[in-house]
């Protein structure tokens, strides 16, 4: 099958500090991908670096089958992030900001695209509010709006439900997962809402400093550690208790 991020030997080094290591993975057309890890593990670097604003050390990224290292504004019109952690201009209205993105991707009959978007995000009270004045739950929701204004093929996702309280955050996810399954989008998400990951994702990579940990479906990673949930999972990978892939294959070797 087609793999619309192919991500091979991946690697970023600061100095002396490792951020990502040897970092591979395939995700096909359609599939919705968890990268999980705590602070520090390499989620944002790997997201940074899919998108260009980061240059890899070394390895290989192809995204909708072009390498990103040399032809990335062939494909850039095509993705979008949505990060609570990138703020939009504080003094431009959410209206503003979302015709000033609009334009960028050249989206057409822009004007419908943000009204839908604040009818689906709950936003039409709030788009001709300074970014600034809102809340953190109705900042979330414009940078998601931004994320989707383009009606992206590949969506970076880093928290998409950081700071909204968890009737919206379910919300949310519906939302996600109904435009994904309405476009075939494929979606990279970096979450640390566990429930959040067993809902969308069909694939999970658990990263532990800039490494592959593991990786598999939510089920076969629970099923795996012997765990009811993935965040039990999580909390057995932070806390030393499980197994890297990279120990379990020297135990494989041994035998």
């Amino acid at each position: 099958m087609y793999a619309v991020l192919d991500v091979r030997n991946l690697r970023k080094v600061y100095d002396k500090i490792v951020a990502v290591d040897d970092l591979t993975f395939a995700v096909p057309g359609g599939a919705v991908l968890g990268l999980l890890g705590g602070n520090g593990a390499g989620k944002t670097t790997t997201i940074s670096m899919l998108l260009g604003l980061l240059v890899p050390t070394s390895g290989q990224i192809r995204i909708l089958g072009e390498d990103m290292l040399r032809h990335r504004f062939r494909v850039l019109p095509r993705m979008n992030l949505s990060s609570p952690y990138v703020d939009l201009p504080h003094r431009l209205t959410a209206r503003q900001n979302l015709t000033v993105y609009g334009r960028l991707y050249g989206v057409p009959d822009l004007a419908r695209r943000i009204d839908a978007l604040a009818g689906q995000l709950d936003l039409v009270d709030h788009l001709d509010r300074p970014f600034g004045h809102l809340s953190s739950g109705q900042k979330t929701r414009v940078t998601l709006a931004k994320a989707l204004v383009n009606t992206p093929s590949v969506l970076l996702l880093d928290e998409p439900t950081a700071s909204l309280d968890p009737d919206t955050a379910d919300w949310v996810r519906t939302l996600l997962k109904d435009y994904q399954r309405q476009t075939g989008a494929t979606i990279l998400l970096a979450s640390h809402n566990m429930q959040e990951v067993e809902r969308l994702c069909d694939d999970v990579i658990l990263m532990q400093t800039g490494r592959v940990f593991d990786r598999g479906s939510p089920a076969e990673l629970i099923a795996r550690f012997g765990r009811e949930s993935m965040e039990e999972v999580f909390l057995d990978m932070a806390r030393g208790r499980g197994r890297s892939i990279e120990a379990l294959r020297k135990v494989e070797a041994v035998r």
